[in-house]
């Protein structure tokens, strides 16, 4: 059985960081592309970042480029999310998922998500 679960989340101030952790298991996680979604409240799933299977391509949406860090640890079976610079507008509950492939956003699988919430 696939699962995926996050951990991380929880309440930071304005400008702050977290790491969030995504650790899979029943599959073989070094041979797919993960990603990592995020849905805030009243709005859509919202893609955020994608990772290949050995760490060499990596894409990151405009909306936290050059805040957010997409990472995998392979022999950990764990996909990792670093933030930085967080603001109110990062406020979401936030998914990593197991991709259908490298293009897209599509996903099979994906986790019951953690809750971050940036608040002064």
């Amino acid at each position: 059985e696939v699962q995926l679960v996050e951990s991380g989340g929880g309440l930071v101030q304005p400008g702050g960081s977290l790491r969030l952790s995504c650790v899979a298991s029943g599959f073989t996680f070094s041979t797919y592309v993960m990603r990592w979604f995020r849905q805030a409240p009243g709005k859509g799933l919202e893609w955020v970042a994608t990772i290949s299977t050995l760490s060499s391509n990596i894409k990151i949406a405009d909306s936290v480029e050059g805040r957010f860090t997409i990472s995998r640890d392979n022999a950990k079976n764990t996909l990792y999310l670093q933030m930085d610079a967080l603001s109110p507008e990062d406020t979401a509950v936030y998914y990593c998922a197991r991709a259908r492939g490298w293009t897209g956003s599509e996903y099979d699988y994906r986790g019951q998500g953690t809750q971050v919430t940036v608040s002064s």
